[in-house]
């Protein structure tokens, strides 16, 4: 017996009864999207894994553990499937020279890819928005991205949601700080598990990130970051902040916010959404200038963030805010006996009008073509006999009312436009 070969852990197959969730979706968010700006780029799924290492961290959780990393075996390149987004845009942001005496205000949507234990808003294939705002000094545009989403979840009539914001600073600020962190942990030795010591020495920011609940009360007693903020820094945190009450946008200070990327400076935040339990995170991003020195060996600035797809559907299914599946104008019955070609012409002709039109095919009995024509959704069927051929006519059920009138088949497009005005 031949094995079933089923789909990847982690990695689902949308199906026909939810994909219409995300064409909504991301038709919702282009033209959201549209109204601040930003133009669509799009970036292969495979870059070369030197490009993560560099812009992510080496000793980060996801190029430690969850990069899907594999050696081509063609030509010997080591290869990366993206587990995030803004590194494969800023290559080619660098790559293609788009900073030249230029800002960008980009965006893109697709998939992702990380090794992790799938759960509820967690899949190894993922999907993630990407916004980045590039070229711009801020904190102006800082407070226009907190906007923007903002905007966003109004649009959707999605509530519920806190933001919770910090300031990573700069890179010397974050080594004194990092200085002061490794003091902390060392005298608290005794608690640290097999993951804090490991990154102790390499990246004792990311111990502030612990799930470990033997570790949050001496973690929430550590140093924080804000307080060798020096006079720049802080006044484009405190900037960021005037800008966001101005624009009417709540925030909770999280001096502990640190996000998993090596690459933030400055700005950094989180919405968090009440609806998803422990993966309460729908939203992500920050300021983070220092990756376009590194990838293009050139200064400049940029913002951005991302939203999980998957988690924002999520929640908005457990608001009610998602569309129910909307059905077809029209679908075509007919007998089979000589009514099949008529039915394609007709078909066609209502489409080049702009409706919907599903045709029946394989003949069958009316009987089981209504009820096809029923569980399509459709609004109107039309029904085409071999006596509605002969008087060039044709009848117009409405599906809503079970009603039916006979109309001749040179007026159907005009009836039908007042059929459906109505």
């Amino acid at each position: 017996m031949t094995k079933k070969i089923v789909g990847v852990k982690g990695m689902n197959d949308l199906l026909p009864s939810e994909s219409y969730k995300w064409l909504w979706l991301e038709k919702k968010l282009s033209d959201w999207l549209d109204l601040y700006g930003y133009n669509n780029i799009r970036t292969p799924i495979l870059e070369a894994t030197s490009l993560f290492t560099r812009a992510i961290g080496e000793v980060t959780d996801i190029v430690e553990k969850e990069m899907y990393s594999f050696t081509d075996k063609l030509n010997g390149d080591e290869l990366t499937m993206r587990p995030e987004g803004t590194a494969g845009v800023m290559r080619a942001v660098s790559e293609h020279n788009l900073l030249y005496n230029a800002t960008q205000k980009l965006w893109y949507i697709g998939p992702m890819f990380r090794h992790e234990r799938p759960q509820k808003g967690r899949y190894r294939q993922f999907h993630q928005l990407g916004v980045e705002a590039l070229g711009f000094s801020g904190p102006d545009i800082d407070c226009e991205i907190i906007g923007m989403l903002n905007h966003l979840w109004q649009m959707l009539g999605l509530t519920g949601l806190e933001l919770h914001i910090n300031c990573l600073g700069n890179k010397e600020e974050r080594a004194r700080h990092r200085g002061a962190l490794i003091s902390y942990f060392e005298t608290h030795m005794d608690i640290l598990d097999e993951e804090a010591k490991r990154r102790l020495y390499s990246n004792p920011l990311r111990i502030l990130d612990t799930k470990n609940p033997a570790l949050q009360e001496m973690v929430n007693n550590a140093p924080i970051l804000i307080e060798f903020l020096g006079e720049d820094s802080l006044i484009h945190y405190n900037n960021w902040k005037l800008g966001l009450s101005d624009l009417g946008i709540n925030y909770i200070e999280n001096h502990r916010l640190v996000r998993g990327l090596d690459y933030y400076n400055l700005s950094v935040f989180e919405w968090v959404s009440s609806d998803l339990g422990s993966q309460s995170t729908i939203c992500g991003g920050g300021r983070y200038d220092s990756l376009v020195l590194e990838l293009s060996g050139k200064e400049n600035y940029a913002v951005g963030f991302g939203v999980g797809i998957e988690r924002l559907l999520l929640s908005l299914e457990a608001q009610n805010k998602l569309p129910s599946k909307s059905g077809h104008d029209i679908y075509i019955v007919n007998d089979g006996r000589g009514t099949a070609n008529k039915a394609l012409v007709i078909a066609q002709k209502l489409r080049n009008e702009g409706y919907s039109v599903i045709q029946n095919f394989g003949g069958g009995s009316f009987k089981s073509q209504f009820k096809k024509a029923d569980n399509s959704g459709a609004k109107v069927t039309l029904v085409l006999g071999e006596n509605e051929v002969l008087n060039n006519e044709i009848v117009v059920k409405f599906m809503g009312t079970q009603e039916q009138t006979l109309i001749n088949q040179d007026d159907l497009v005009k009836n039908l436009g007042n059929l459906f005005k109505a």
